[in-house]
């Protein structure tokens, strides 16, 4: 009964912490992405991208760019490839209104000849829809 108490009790704690820990750059208890008065307006630059024709090997770094379009502090609160072979960054501040931003990401060619279209998702505080989609379209040759 002990050692079962105490394996609830360490349970419980990790829990609490990765609670308190998801918390975004510029929460004040509110989450700007379910709170609709917060939403903003994001325009994308370049939100699908073609890179050709690469030899298989080295990674292939993205970049996509936008800017916050609307009149509220744009949060990014996650940027999540749908694929094991695309490794993204989430920035970690609100972008102010008419602010740029770029969301960063390397694709791995390495194992993935062919033709290669993936799509990143990016959640943030946006009318219309919390989750953008961004594509990217890549032919990788044996080397």
């Amino acid at each position: 009964m002990k050692k079962l108490l105490i394996v609830f009790l360490a349970a419980s704690s990790l829990i609490a912490c990765q609670q308190r820990s998801s918390k975004t750059a510029g929460e004040k208890g509110i989450n700007p992405i379910e709170d609709s008065t917060n939403f903003t307006r994001i325009q994308w630059i370049d939100s699908v991208q073609d890179l050709g024709t690469v030899k298989e090997g080295p990674e292939v770094e993205l970049t996509y760019k936008f800017r916050n379009a609307g009149d509220k502090p744009l949060v990014i609160s996650n940027v999540q490839p749908t694929c094991g072979c695309t490794i993204t960054e989430t920035p970690k501040e609100p972008f102010a209104p008419g602010q740029e931003g770029v969301i960063k990401a390397k694709f791995t060619t390495r194992g993935h000849v062919g033709t290669n279209d993936k799509t990143i998702i990016v959640t943030a505080n946006t009318i219309g829809n919390t989750n953008q989609e961004l594509k990217f379209h890549i032919v990788v040759e044996k080397s």
